[in-house]
């Protein structure tokens, strides 16, 4: 197989929406051995990749599966599955996912960092993947874990459920090189971290959204979201993914900015911007200018009030909220609000 490093950085890896995709994993089976039986699938770094795969033919692809290790492939009476070595060919990454192994594939492409946030289709890939337990043993069908808590435990071992969900943590996957992570649980598979990223204990980072560059996340970057470099997600801050209500409109933070803690915004920000802690944003809010700012080419003087998505990717601002009369406020800003330490994030 063809080696792969997951080191490539936010500006080496192109956005590959047309290219193929090929993987050889380990998928954990149940209750027979159909694609619907399927509860996750392991893709290990160097057997996965962007392009044509380095088989040409299923005759290949087959003698590649024998040279992997059988032992992996050993059944888990308890947990009642087996697992088995498999190759997944995804022709077009701008098509939809096609099944739970296609989908785990997409995402650890994504947490790989050969892929970037939105350079791949992830539409319908909650339909496609299954809600399972999540246990210190592995996957497990949800169905069958009181079962398999009786065996552990006349086996004299516990099975301890740690969630039960669509997604996984990443780093029972992926283990980025040159990031920290204080809560695995904190980070789903299909987040992308970039080196230098950090995401402390109450961060969060969801799947097809994270950082392009060095960053501190103490707060949410919701689904799709991306984070420029540089920039820093306050304690509690959060910024609105594309989830709920079904919203299509990708939120995105500039580099260089700041979201203090427990803020949050509905609009996306260009570089060099701030946000003052305990300031929300949303998209409909009135904001009054308190000092002339320039957006896309408009000019908005001293006095004027406007929609937050007026300003929505402009550069430069700042965000408050006036505590006296509880108005949204913003100016111009320039200058530098201080920068992450780079002790933090460059020694990692």
């Amino acid at each position: 197989m063809a080696d792969v490093t997951d080191t490539a950085s936010a500006d080496t890896v192109p956005q590959t929406l047309n290219s193929a995709a090929w993987g050889v994993g380990l998928a954990t089976i149940v209750n027979g051995d159909s694609e619907d039986s399927v509860l996750d699938t392991w893709f290990p770094a160097g057997q996965l990749g962007v392009g044509a795969p380095p088989w040409l033919n299923q005759r290949e692809a087959d003698s590649q599966l024998a040279k992997l290790p059988a032992e992996a492939t050993r059944p888990d009476p308890i947990r009642g599955v087996h697992t088995r070595w498999i190759c997944v060919v995804i022709q077009s990454l701008a098509a939809p996912p096609s099944g739970i192994s296609d989908a785990y594939l997409r995402l650890h492409l994504l947490s790989h960092r050969l892929v970037r946030p939105h350079g791949l289709n992830t539409d319908g890939i909650f339909e496609q993947l299954p809600n399972v337990a999540w246990t210190s043993a592995g996957p497990c069908a949800i169905d069958q874990l009181n079962v398999a808590q009786l065996r552990a435990r006349r086996a004299g071992s516990w099975l301890h459920v740690r969630g039960v969900d669509k997604f996984p943590q990443m780093l029972d996957y992926v283990v980025p090189r040159g990031v920290r992570v204080a809560d695995a649980a904190r980070v789903r598979l299909g987040a992308h971290l970039a080196p230098g990223t950090t995401v402390m204990h109450e961060g969060f980072v969801n799947f097809n959204a994270g950082t392009l560059g060095s960053s501190m996340v103490e707060g949410r970057i919701s689904a799709g979201v991306v984070v420029g470099d540089r920039s820093d997600i306050g304690g509690g801050a959060s910024i609105m993914g594309t989830l709920s209500g079904g919203g299509a409109e990708v939120i995105s933070i500039g580099e260089d900015c700041l979201l203090g803690a427990n803020s949050g915004v509905g609009i996306s920000l260009g570089n060099g911007c701030v946000v003052e802690a305990g300031c929300y944003i949303t998209a409909g809010a009135k904001v009054t200018v308190r000092a002339a700012v320039s957006a896309h080419g408009r000019s908005y003087e001293t006095g004027s009030v406007l929609r937050a998505q007026e300003l929505s990717n402009a550069d430069g601002l700042l965000f408050w909220r006036h505590s006296v009369t509880g108005a949204l406020e913003v100016s111009g800003r320039a200058g530098n609000w201080g920068g992450l330490n780079t002790q933090l994030h460059t020694a990692q």
